[in-house]
């Protein structure tokens, strides 16, 4: 039993029907590709975790493949040394779902739980899954800092916090506060397009988790 299904996080049905588009993809790969996950990829957590990491979407040959977060793809390498190097997560990644990594006082999920085309999802699609990233953070009452990777993940988070957004401007390593007691640090996404074309260093990258570190071991 995953974590989030023992935390009983509120994740899709694995034939969600919000969303015709992403559904027609889904029966696709489906077709193609049987032994994959191929449905909306659930919260991957550690119990009572103080931080959550909300990215944008599965990658198709990544979560969507493998059924957990950030895994299968170059993303997820970047993401889970990171996590590893900071004390958030202990195992060795090996980029399955069954390489015994474990998530330490963390928490990963996506701001648009199925796979899209191209990696994109459209407006309809962000708002349909916003009431499963809001129930994730209501249900985890010991989150200290979120980490939004990327614009889109950023919005959503401040959406499903029900804040103005305008209030709260994404930037590579900024901190906000929208909520009493809950800190918001924003980073470019861990894609390798962002690291290819150094829109995001590695450096950059830890900054934003070494900031995340001394916030939650301050509240301890």
């Amino acid at each position: 039993m995953s974590s989030s299904a023992l935390l009983k996080l509120p994740d899709p049905g694995r034939d969600c029907p919000s969303c015709p588009r992403l559904v027609a993809f889904r029966e696709t790969h489906r077709a193609l590709s049987p032994d994959w996950h191929n449905a909306p990829v659930p919260t991957f957590a550690a119990p009572r975790p103080r931080l959550l990491i909300v990215g944008l979407a599965p990658g198709l040959r990544g979560a969507n493949k493998t059924g957990r977060p950030f895994t299968g793809d170059y993303a997820g390498d970047l993401l889970y040394e990171t996590l590893t190097d900071f004390g958030f997560a202990r195992g060795r990644y090996q980029a399955r779902p069954d390489d015994g990594l474990e998530l330490v006082d963390a928490a990963i999920t996506n701001a648009v739980r199925c796979v899209p085309p191209e990696n994109k999802p459209v407006g309809a699609e962000i708002r349909n899954c916003l009431p499963y990233l809001s129930e994730t953070i209501e249900a985890l009452p010991s989150l200290v800092c979120l980490v939004a990777l990327g614009r889109i993940a950023h919005d959503a988070t401040l959406s499903a916090l029900g804040v103005r957004r305008a209030a709260y401007p994404f930037g590579h390593n900024a901190r906000h506060d929208p909520r009493a007691g809950l800190a918001l640090f924003d980073s470019y996404h861990c894609s390798r397009y962002n690291t290819n074309t150094g829109r995001l260093t590695r450096e950059m990258f830890r900054d934003v988790f070494a900031a995340v570190r001394a916030e939650i071991d301050a509240a301890s």
